[in-house]
């Protein structure tokens, strides 16, 4: 399996992602909903900024550009992402072409060989709605590829992203019931990070969620 040095996600890249949070993600299982959100996500979501979403002058390949090559090593970040993200490592030849192989989409609970995408957790429409309109092209094309950060980028089905689309989480969350508490911890780490606004809905909408999500003091080593 090839891999780059552009983008090697261990437990230390990924505790450092989730301190924009104050804790890492969290867990889910049998008596989960019984223990309180940690303090440290719902202050997150309360510090976030409130903001109207303007969706004026968004076009995506002019705004975002494509997928780049960081490293020059043949793979662009689409590519990346799959090969670090895979369950079972595909085959890699020539200058990156990528075939067989299995990952998991934590979306919708499923393992796909084929019909993946890779998803911006926040979705580029929705962070230029969120403040990127303000930012130079070259931070937004940054942010499009940004493989420091473990949930950024995500392999999922292609079925669940589409379903998705550019939906903030009051209007989508993944199909998996399971997968709420940790999609929300990561949106917030992600809006967090990148000093992103929320609108009043998807705020109250996080906080909701996150009321009923299980503490996060183990994660770290989970993730």
């Amino acid at each position: 399996m090839k891999m780059s040095m552009f983008r090697t996600r261990t437990v230390v890249l990924a505790a450092a992602a989730t301190a924009a949070l104050g804790a890492a993600l969290p867990t889910t299982g049998a008596g989960a909903a019984e223990r309180p959100a940690a303090p440290a996500l719902l202050e997150a979501i309360a510090a976030l900024p409130v903001d109207t979403e303007r969706r004026e002058g968004y076009d995506r390949k002019r705004e975002f550009g494509d997928w780049i090559d960081a490293d020059r090593d043949g793979c662009n970040t689409r590519a990346e992402v799959l090969l670090e993200e895979a369950i079972e490592a595909p085959t890699v030849t020539g200058r990156c072409t990528i075939s067989g192989g299995r990952w998991y989409s934590y979306y919708d609970d499923q393992y796909p060989t084929t019909s993946i995408d890779i998803d911006h957790l926040v979705p580029l429409a929705e962070a230029w709605d969120s403040g990127a309109w303000r930012w130079e092209k070259s931070r937004r094309v940054a942010y499009a590829n940004d493989l420091s950060v473990a949930h950024h980028l995500v392999a999922v089905t292609a079925r669940s992203n589409r379903s998705k689309a550019d939906k903030d989480p009051a209007e989508w969350m993944p199909p998996y019931q399971d997968a709420h508490c940790r999609y929300i911890t990561e949106w917030v780490g992600v809006k967090t990070r990148y000093g992103l606004t929320v609108d009043s809905t998807e705020k109250t909408t996080l906080m909701k969620v996150a009321l009923g999500c299980p503490d996060t003091e183990r994660a770290a080593a989970q993730i």
